[in-house]
């Protein structure tokens, strides 16, 4: 299973630190946050990783590099040309190097411990979302769980962590441009096509200055 790493983002909440650095090369304990990934993505048996780039995101290109350093491939989806093409938008780019089979994807701005599953197999679903307990700037949460099936209306709603299991086939009536995330999601949510987790595990959204000053203490 290949893995892609979303890393487009401009990162505005997190001025002036991204004016001059891409989100995610901001460091979290001594380490950028996509090394944490990288590193941990190699070490659960991932060979390929897929990176998209928009806002200075050369710069995460010279970083990396071609991943022989963590014994993966690394190639690069650039979107610095269109500015960034929002979370779907990125994946659909990325399709043409993610190919015909199931990929992990993770936003790059998280920082957590999950051991991410290179053989997860979806089985007829169309996708599988890592859902985490609610921070708190997000209390209402994204989406409910009714046993192993996401729903969109429940009272009780957990936050999506950014890190899900996709057959490229949920997004073949999607067309390249940008567009976000959530509305396929809820759509495929709709239909009983999505399934998902709830993982109690170490993870924070590094949205904020604030909250990568907290983490670092």
């Amino acid at each position: 299973m290949k893995a892609m790493i979303l890393a487009a983002g401009r990162g505005e909440r997190m001025r002036p630190l991204t004016d001059t650095l891409p989100k995610p090369l901001l460091e979290v304990r001594g380490k950028p946050l996509i090394v944490w990934h990288v590193e941990k993505l190699a070490a659960c048996g991932f060979k390929e990783i897929i990176i998209n780039i928009a806002h200075l995101g050369y710069k995460i290109s010279e970083f990396l590099g071609d991943g022989s350093t963590w014994l993966v491939e690394i190639k690069y989806s650039d979107e610095q040309q269109e500015g960034g093409l929002e979370s779907a938008g990125g994946i659909i780019k990325a399709l043409p190097l993610l190919g015909d089979e199931p990929f992990l994807v993770v936003n790059g701005d998280v920082f957590c411990d999950y051991d991410f599953d290179a053989n997860f197999d979806l089985g007829e679903k169309l996708a599988h979302l890592i859902l985490v307990p609610n921070p708190e700037h997000n209390p209402q949460g994204d989406f409910g769980l009714d046993g192993s099936l996401v729903v969109n209306e429940v009272e009780k709603k957990y936050t999506f962590s950014g890190i899900g299991y996709y057959n490229p086939k949920i997004f073949d009536k999607m067309e390249y441009g940008k567009s976000a995330l959530a509305p396929l999601l809820r759509k495929t949510i709709e239909k009983s096509e999505v399934s998902g987790a709830l993982y109690h595990g170490i993870w924070h959204d590094i949205g904020t200055v604030e909250r990568l000053e907290f983490i670092n203490r």
